[in-house]
């Protein structure tokens, strides 16, 4: 049987292949071309848009969580973008690895395939080959026979096939470099692309950007108690507590979940594993779940793309790992490579991967982050080369690499404010900078002991101290008199002024008792090595007079402060900010000796050294001002007290601010002066005040604040028996 006969092909060489489906065919010089076998269904090359089914085409997968919480108003943001006819609509949906963008992008893509539109279809995008792949599969889910086609030309089909509908909805995941799309970008005009991102890179030209941010802990705990199944109001603190050391991240909140929910173990249990082994719990799936991602997995891969695009990258990351998760002043890390372009360039690349937060002033890095990055290996030692940080920590070769936490702690200690800690126009510096000094201390192995550890930590507490709060400052002064005892042994100069730094802390928090043989040892070692004539001598002198007089040993300190004042006059002069503490101090014991008018002249000449030296606006002289007030106080002279404390309560207050012990102090002097004058109705709100404060940063049963206490409720008695004011 003969079947149609194929026309002559037009042409001197031409060849029709008629219905020669397969084998070879041979034509002009030699030529010969192999002939692939394609079998075309019935109708095989009509148009896929002529299916009805072709709206429900898609390839998504299945939400890995029922559990979506938190993210309504960028849901419903995406949800608003225009679906056809508004050009490219291009939504980058950017954050670090596992805020939850994928997950986001896919909720929006399952309910724009449950509304009936056109096809979805889901392309992982982290490279060019992986797209071209994903829209063959395109291609051959709109019609089998492009199965078989080459991959380039699939896709090249799926991409006309789009162009020509509306309705439609592509999904590029986790793209790395927006450069390949941007041509694609350019002809999908006529349906919604969206884009998930962990690359800062500049999407703006190409649609909306949308930041992802960490849940809010109320979403983040009801991510936890919807996983878990736990409601109680107990199990609600813990979970919360939970949620917080997981920084609020989706993927962290997913895994712990599934985890506790798989094991039926106490979320109490799993936190304090996370914080004892976080590296490992980070690393572990729920059970039955090896394919599940892990936040430690997931931000390894991303540490290795750094460190093989700029090691200089990873080295601040590692640096950063050791501060807290709060803004850090960049110019804090601008010693820590070679030049700040190097900075500048590695803090843009942490920040195209979403590793950091980065403003113009700050960079910040997710708490989680910090953990597994304390908690890896850390890396080889980079290539000998010279470095400030290296002679800073007088490591012994060239080509050793200093640990990242010694890195953090002498970066931090460059970036101090010259002059004194409790000097308040260095404060403003501080501020951002303490939550980083305090993370720093916390993460520094004190096995490992180093001076300029004990120099950071030292400062700090001494700062800390200065703010009021002396119970932060307590182990921060401990760990630094143990690193210079061990790094300078107990003889030397330095470890006297740990001593007493160490036991005026005590005796702020009323540890007198405690504070005692560290000012006694911290006065024997001065004079044995500085000598008796040397102002470190007359500051231990006065530390240790100030201990005996609040024990109520008046007479064995009265000698040591009067050699304290000596001192400090002979080495320093009799004008210097120091000399009139000496005599401030030396006018207490005499007051507290009931010697008043004996301390009268050693306060005046004290706050007119203080104002003259360190300005009328100064904490000092809130003090100086009111030490006087209570000296003419003693002496009866109430009418010439009151403005003093007055103004003593206004410094304190614009300087230190209301929560503060000096604050606190000011409040009951002025109380007590106002009662002195029979204006009882006046001094109780002040002496409330002088009680809340106290309680707050001394704590209930601090002696300061059983004194205020007791004058609070002598003035109760005093108002509810008649004011006598006029």
């Amino acid at each position: 049987m003969t079947g149609p006969q194929t026309p002559p092909a037009p042409g001197e060489r031409s060849v029709a292949v008629g219905g020669n489906t397969t084998g070879p065919v041979v034509t002009g010089d030699r030529n010969r071309v192999e002939q692939r076998t394609v079998v075309l269904p019935e109708g095989g090359l009509r148009a896929a848009v002529e299916d009805g089914s072709v709206a429900r085409v898609n390839n998504l997968p299945a939400p890995d969580s029922a559990v979506f919480r938190g993210r309504e108003e960028v849901l419903a943001e995406l949800e608003r973008l225009p679906s056809a006819g508004a050009g490219i609509v291009a939504q980058s949906v950017l954050g670090m690895g596992g805020v939850g963008k994928s997950t986001l992008v896919l909720h929006h893509a399952h309910r724009h395939r449950n509304n009936g539109g056109g096809p979805v279809w889901w392309l992982d995008a982290e490279q060019e080959e992986q797209v071209t792949a994903g829209l063959a599969g395109l291609a051959a889910a709109l019609d089998p026979v492009h199965a078989a086609l080459p991959l380039a030309e699939a896709a090249q089909w799926a991409v006309t096939w789009l162009q020509g509908r509306t309705g439609w909805l592509l999904v590029f995941d986790n793209v790395e470099d927006p450069a390949p799309l941007r041509p694609l970008l350019g002809r999908l005009t006529t349906g919604q692309v969206l884009i998930t991102t962990r690359r800062d890179l500049p999407w703006q030209d190409l649609g909306t950007t949308v930041y992802l941010n960490t849940l809010t802990p109320p979403a983040a705990l009801a991510v936890l108690q919807d996983l878990t199944g736990r409601h109680s109001e107990d199990d609600a603190a813990v979970l919360a507590e939970l949620a917080g050391e997981l920084g609020h991240l989706p993927l962290a909140l997913q895994q712990a979940g599934a985890y506790l929910a798989q094991t039926r173990a106490h979320p109490a249990a799993y936190l304090e594993r996370l914080r004892t082994d976080p590296a490992t719990t980070l690393a572990v799936a729920a059970p039955g779940d090896p394919h599940q991602r892990t936040i430690a997995r997931l931000w390894t891969l991303t540490l290795d793309a750094l460190q093989e695009a700029d090691a200089g990258a990873v080295e601040l990351l590692r640096i950063l790992a050791y501060c807290a998760p709060d803004p850090l002043p960049r110019d804090v890390l601008a010693p820590a490579l070679p030049d700040a372009h190097a900075v500048d360039q590695a803090l843009g690349l942490l920040a195209a991967y979403s590793m950091v937060t980065l403003t113009r002033t700050t960079v910040t890095v997710h708490r989680l982050v910090q953990t597994v990055l304390r908690t890896t290996t850390p890396p080889p030692a980079p290539p000998p080369r010279p470095s400030w940080l290296r002679r800073l920590l007088r490591c012994p070769r060239a080509d050793t690499a200093p640990h990242p936490s010694a890195a953090a702690l002498s970066l931090l200690y460059l970036a101090l404010p010259p002059g004194s800690p409790e000097e308040v126009s260095g404060w403003p510096r501080w501020q951002p900078l303490l939550p980083h000094l305090q993370a720093v201390a916390a993460h520094h192995d004190d096995t490992r002991p180093h001076p300029q550890a004990a120099l950071l930590l030292g400062e700090t507490g001494f700062h800390l101290r200065a703010r009021g709060q002396a119970a932060s400052a307590l182990p921060l002064e401990e760990r630094a008199l143990a690193i210079t005892e061990t790094t300078l042994g107990p003889g030397h100069p330095v470890t006297a002024l740990r001593l007493g730094n160490l036991a005026a802390t005590l005796g702020e928090l009323g540890r007198h008792t405690d504070a005692l043989p560290l000012a006694e040892r911290a006065l024997t070692t001065a004079e044995t090595t500085l000598g008796p004539d040397h102002p470190t001598t007359a500051r231990c002198l006065s530390n240790l007079a100030h201990t005996l007089g609040e024990l109520g040993r008046h007479t064995d300190a009265l000698p040591l402060a009067e050699r304290a004042l000596t001192t400090a006059e002979t080495t320093l002069g009799p004008d210097h900010p120091a000399t009139a503490l000496r005599l401030g101090n030396l006018a207490v014991m005499l007051t507290q000796l009931g010697r008043h008018t004996d301390a009268l002249p050693l306060e005046e000449r004290a706050l007119a050294i203080t104002e003259t030296t360190l300005g009328p606006d100064h904490p000092a002289t809130a003090t100086r001002l009111g030490n006087l007030a209570v000296t003419l106080g003693e002496l009866g002279r109430h009418t010439d007290a009151l403005p003093l404390a007055e103004r003593a309560l206004t410094t304190a207050e614009t300087t230190l601010g209301s929560d503060h012990p000096t604050t606190a102090r000011c409040l009951s002097n002025l109380a007590h002066t106002l009662g002195d004058l029979g204006r009882h109705t006046d001094a109780l709100p002040l002496a409330e005040r002088a009680l809340t404060t106290a309680e707050t940063t001394l704590g209930p049963d601090h002696p300061d604040t059983a004194l205020y206490r007791g004058s609070l409720s002598h003035l109760r008695q005093m108002s509810a028996g008649g004011d006598d004011s006029p």
